[in-house]
Order: structure tokens, then sequence, then C-alpha cells
């Protein structure tokens, strides 16, 4: 889910012009570690353990043509997620589970490795899981959690954690000051270290319970590589948690 699929494409970087002021931070807001315990205390009580969505992936090319396809994802928080690239039950896709990224094709394992999938933890885990543990991961997949500023995005009001203010380079997340809902992920590229990725949610909805971006939008160095657009989206649906279960990719699928 935008969740993207980080690493099935690039992202990127995208320069900010100089941003207005914003007034300072709440009293108990002093770094990164706040801001994530802030976020899930926000909406503890108030965000789905499971989604499921119809997702239209679309590859931006550097000549100007696209091309799209259809992705169909399951999540079950927090961790858990499986991305089906064409029709449920072909066995074609990826899945996250308990720190893996496992890709298959026909049901059988092309690779599979450690993955912390950023965009999970700080746009739908960090509501469902303890926040020793967001800033457990976050600090692990090397975000300095003492580094905190503000500034605007989209008009709005942001934290932004791990980067000193006008540094569009360092591993950094931004949050919206007044939802504590996530917004932004820069950092370099997995594929090219060279190049920054950088990756929006947009079109945030409000769901019962809880939010969903309905968009993502991928850039690298600035250029406009991947968007994921979401429709059919369901909170809370009923999941078998076996189709998460690596060894059984290619026998069961979640019903769309």
């Amino acid at each position: 889910m935008a969740l993207g699929f980080h690493g099935a494409v690039g992202l990127s970087l995208l320069l900010l012009s100089a941003a207005p002021a914003v007034p300072a931070a709440p009293a108990g807001i002093a770094n990164g570690k706040d801001v994530l315990r802030a976020m899930h205390d926000r909406y503890r009580h108030d965000w789905y353990r499971t989604l499921t969505f119809r997702q239209t992936s679309t590859t931006h090319n550097p000549d100007g043509t696209s091309k799209s396809e259809i992705w169909y994802e399951a999540a079950l928080l927090p961790g858990d997620l499986r991305i089906d690239m064409g029709e449920p039950g072909q066995g074609n896709g990826a899945l996250i589970a308990d720190g893996t990224l496992t890709r298959f094709r026909a049901g059988k394992v092309t690779t599979s490795r450690p993955f912390i999938h950023m965009l999970m933890v700080l746009g739908f885990d960090v509501y469902r899981q303890p926040a020793r543990r967001t800033i457990e991961e976050a600090a692990g997949q090397g975000f300095d959690l003492t580094k905190l500023h503000q500034d605007t995005w989209k008009g709005a009001p942001v934290y932004v954690v791990g980067a000193d203010a006008g540094d569009l380079k360092t591993k950094q997340f931004w949050i919206d000051r007044k939802s504590l809902l996530f917004v932004r992920l820069i950092e370099p590229d997995q594929q090219d270290p060279s190049k920054t990725d950088d990756t929006r949610f947009t079109d945030y909805r409000k769901v019962s319970p809880g939010w969903v971006a309905a968009g993502v939008d991928l850039y690298v160095d600035g250029r406009y590589a991947f968007s994921e657009r979401y429709a059919d989206i369901e909170v809370n649906p009923k999941l078998d948690p076996a189709i998460f279960d690596p060894r059984r990719f290619g026998q069961l699928h979640w019903e769309k």
C-alpha cells in the first residue's frame, strides 16, 4: 500500500522553496521520539487492524509515457502486508511479514531478504503498535530522532524528524502537526544511494476507524516516477492470517 511497494520502483526528491515560519511546537514535543509517541497516543484507540484495497499502480517513464497495472493489497497491522500483482490467486506479488520481504512469481519465491517497510511503519503501524517499537524501528533504519524542526507542507504546519532545516537529503519523515498523520518520507534510494527518494502520502480519507491516504506519489531526484491510487478501500475486513504466510502465498489469497 503505498505503503507502496517500496523497492519495486525507485522513489525521489522534489526540492522545496522556502516555507513561512510556523508556530513553536506544543509543550512536550522536543524530538522525534515525542512525535512518534504523540502519533501513537492520538489514534491508539481509533485505528483499524486490517485493511484491503485495489490499487492502480502507474510507472511514469522519463520519456513521458506511462504504464499502469492493478494490484490488490491486504494489511494486517502491525507489520504484515500482502501485494498481489494482477488477479489474486495467480501467485504473483510480494509479502512483507516478520521483518522480511519475499517476492513471488507463479507462487514460487524469487527473492527474500530482511526489510523494514518505513512507509508502512510511519503510515500505519505506528498507530497500532507500542511507541517504543516504532522508535526502535525508525532509529534502526538510520533516522536521527534527536533532530526535529518545523516546516510547512501543502500549506499546513508539519514536524520534520531526522534532518536540520533546509536539508532535503538526509533521511527524514514529515508529520502533519494537526492531524499527526504521516505525509512525507525522504531517504537515499535503496538501489542507487547517490539518488534521493521522496514519497508523499496524499488524499487522506476518513474511515471508521482511522484514516487512509488514497494516493501515494513517488519521486526520484525530482522526477515523478511512480504513483498509486486506491479504490474499494475496506477497513477491518475479516482476513485469514494464513494469507500472510510465505509458504502459502500461491495457495491462498484474500477475497476482493
